[in-house]
């Protein structure tokens, strides 16, 4: 396992271009396992979920090509023999659990070990397993995995979800393009991520109506066939560099984003003080000495992501003044307080809220990384430390962000891999 080593106080300059979104690859990854052919995904990251997910679709019979200069993926499902996601896959990565859905829909079974992923609190896959039911499936669950089945094929049902999850509303939409009737999923998860699964499937040929509102409809059709996808960029890694920029002082265009996908992180970067503008497929960001506390509340889509909770813990421990932070999503997503706090961070937790008495300079520590964004909080605060940072068990990094270390080299920052 590599370290990061970083020497801090350098402000970031220059551009930086955006990668394809890992949370859209993943599930249109799996989407490709609908049709018979092969499909092309372009603007690729190359992350280690992105190879994990590769692997899988390689164990269930798929054909993969990934050419990680051109950024592109060819998927050959022509030859699906196997139902089966196992479990030394499916326990690194969460979003394994999404096959179940094209290969119930495509194969009528489907067996897949019960997900892991980052140690962020409990994600349970009920709402999955609730919209499979209501299709038609009959669900099994035991010796660590869930199996689904269907005689014949899966029929249109009306569902709501109590919760609006990503996973959920994916797994079941992908479900839904290959059952007969319409469907009709309420209180779906309305993320960037669902309307590009949903553009995906289109091109698939499957009818998606309402992808980016709560009520998406799917007209069930009989085969769908491979199709050609550019990822949207991904605007988790957009909002982790926008961040970098504000703290370090510097000055930083970002290149290949979508500025409506990032509304809440630019919302409070502004009413921190920090300066940003957009042009088209642009954000430029340029940070001030002292940035002004603001309290933060996690919401699904629309609101404040928490896939950038993290990230925002490490500023508003450099801002000036007391900052709140709420956590609505996941009950143990606050980890990476204890690293910050071993490099000056003042932070007091009361459940699902933080506390931070901002204005604390930050100084170089040996943390560790124990999550994907957890590790970008840790990356910022040694961007802009005195001293030394190290960090280790940064494959956590390696999962969500490509050549995290060399984009922040070319921008100025003293960052190296050993």
């Amino acid at each position: 396992m590599g370290v990061f080593l970083i020497d801090g106080g350098i402000p970031l300059k220059g551009s930086v271009r955006i990668s394809g979104a890992k949370n859209a690859i993943l599930p249109t990854l799996a989407a490709c396992l609908l049709t018979e052919g092969k499909s092309v995904l372009k603007d690729v990251p190359d992350l280690e979920d992105v190879h994990t997910m590769c692997g899988l679709l390689t164990s269930l019979g798929a054909n993969i090509s990934f050419n990680t200069i051109q950024k592109e993926i060819t998927v050959d499902t022509s030859h699906i023999h196997e139902h089966t996601a196992p479990y030394e896959l499916v326990n690194t990565m969460r979003a394994s659990f999404l096959v179940m859905g094209p290969l119930l829909a495509r194969k009528g079974r489907a067996r897949v070990s019960l997900p892991g992923g980052c140690a962020i609190g409990s994600r349970p896959v009920d709402l999955h397993l609730k919209g499979f039911s209501a299709l038609g499936a009959n669900i099994n669950t035991g010796h660590g995995y869930v199996e689904a089945q269907v005689r014949g094929k899966l029929t249109g049902a009306r569902i709501y979800l109590d919760f609006p999850s990503v996973g959920a509303t994916e797994n079941i939409l992908m479900a839904a393009v290959l059952a007969k009737g319409q469907t009709t999923i309420e209180n779906a998860a309305t993320e960037p991520e669902i309307v590009d699964l949903a553009t995906m499937l289109v091109s698939m040929g499957a009818t998606v109506t309402g992808a980016g509102t709560d009520t998406i409809r799917v007209t069930g059709t009989e085969q769908l066939n491979p199709a050609e996808h550019t990822i949207i960029p991904d605007r988790i890694e957009a909002g982790t560099f926008m961040v970098a920029a504000a703290m370090t002082g510097g000055n930083v265009l970002l290149k290949n984003v979508l500025p409506d996908h990032l509304k809440p992180v630019t919302a409070k970067l502004r009413e921190a003080g920090v300066e940003i503008s957009e042009e088209l497929g642009c954000i430029r960001v340029k940070g001030l000495e002292k940035p002004k506390a603001v309290d933060i509340k996690t919401h699904p889509h629309p609101g404040f992501p928490t896939d950038m909770q993290a990230q925002m813990t490490s500023f508003l421990s450099f801002a000036e003044g007391t900052s709140m932070v709420v956590e609505t999503i996941f009950e143990n997503r606050f980890m990476h307080v204890s690293e910050l706090k071993r490099m000056g961070a003042r932070i007091k937790i009361d459940g699902r809220t933080a506390i931070i008495e901002g204005g604390i300079p930050f100084m170089g520590a040996q943390v560790k990384a124990t999550d994907l964004r957890a590790g970008a909080a840790l990356i910022l605060a040694g961007l802009c430390a005195k001293d030394k940072t190290e960090i280790s068990d940064i494959y956590h990094i390696d999962r969500g962000y490509e050549k995290m270390e060399e984009k922040l080299k070319a921008l100025g920052a003293r960052i190296c891999r050993l």
